[in-house]
């Protein structure tokens, strides 16, 4: 079986100004450069700081990207990027469907779906995150629940559609919270994930909720997790290297 390349994705949230983005990016990259062979790296930064981002990654193969889109090109929408604008910036990622977007925003398995096909058409690489409640997980309803999501928002789209997105597993409860999920069982829900739909086998799932450096080498030693969405471990960019470097060794042994 083709193995599945690592992927490592740093989301910022509502964190960095423009000249701290750029710090972190002087600061992460000659680390950083030397793990790029092994692993995929992205980092998802705030709208206003993807252009100097951009600039701070020149002739890198590491790449940038937004945490959320809008799906129609241009119009009266006030306060929303399209999908188009994020490819002219140069982005070759975009998060949809992240649990603070769904529980802050009113995000929606339907318009996550809108947003995965205005990314696909502009050739961005949607990482489109699933995930359940502490009373769905408590219940025992985390497939269940998993399944519902990736049917409501990805059902319509081809198999080979689907073999290039980046699907990442966050329980909510886990999120933020500093209580990851046990290994084994993110892996179970992981592998459940790439039988709920057809070209989900090919495609890359990331395990997202409270990764470290300490914890990411057990998370990407289990067969079906291929990286990483980070949040409060990937705002410090020697904690961020680290926590990589962790997971690359064990990635390099399976």
């Amino acid at each position: 079986m083709r193995r599945r390349r690592p992927l490592f994705a740093a989301n910022w949230k509502m964190h960095k100004s423009p000249q701290e983005a750029r710090a972190y990016v002087t600061a992460f990259l000659p680390e950083a450069e030397s793990l790029v062979a092994s692993v995929d790296i992205v980092l998802l930064a705030p709208f206003i700081d993807l252009e100097c981002v951009c600039d701070a990654l020149s002739g890198s193969t590491i790449g940038f990207g937004a945490q959320d889109c809008f799906w129609e090109r241009e119009g009266a929408f006030t306060g929303e990027v399209s999908a188009s604008m994020l490819k002219k910036i140069g982005c070759s990622h975009c998060v949809v469907g992240h649990s603070e977007r769904r529980r802050l925003f009113g995000d929606t398995d339907e318009t996550v779906g809108r947003k995965v096909t205005a990314l696909l058409a502009e050739d961005i690489t949607p990482i489109v995150c699933v995930g359940e409640s502490l009373d769905e997980n408590r219940a025992g309803r985390t497939a269940e629940r998993v399944q519902e999501q990736l049917r409501a928002g990805l059902g319509y789209l081809s198999d080979a559609e689907r073999a290039v997105l980046v699907i990442a597993y966050e329980p909510v409860w886990a999120i933020g919270t500093g209580l990851a999920d046990n290994p084994k069982s993110a892996n179970n829900t992981i592998q459940t994930i790439r039988s709920a739909a057809g070209g989900l086998g090919e495609a890359r799932i990331l395990y997202g909720g409270s990764m470290t450096a300490e914890n990411s080498a057990a998370f990407c030693a289990e067969s079906d997790i291929d990286g990483g969405l980070v949040g409060s471990a990937s705002l410090d960019p020697n904690k961020f290297v680290r926590l990589i470097a962790s997971a690359t060794q064990v990635f390099d042994a399976r």
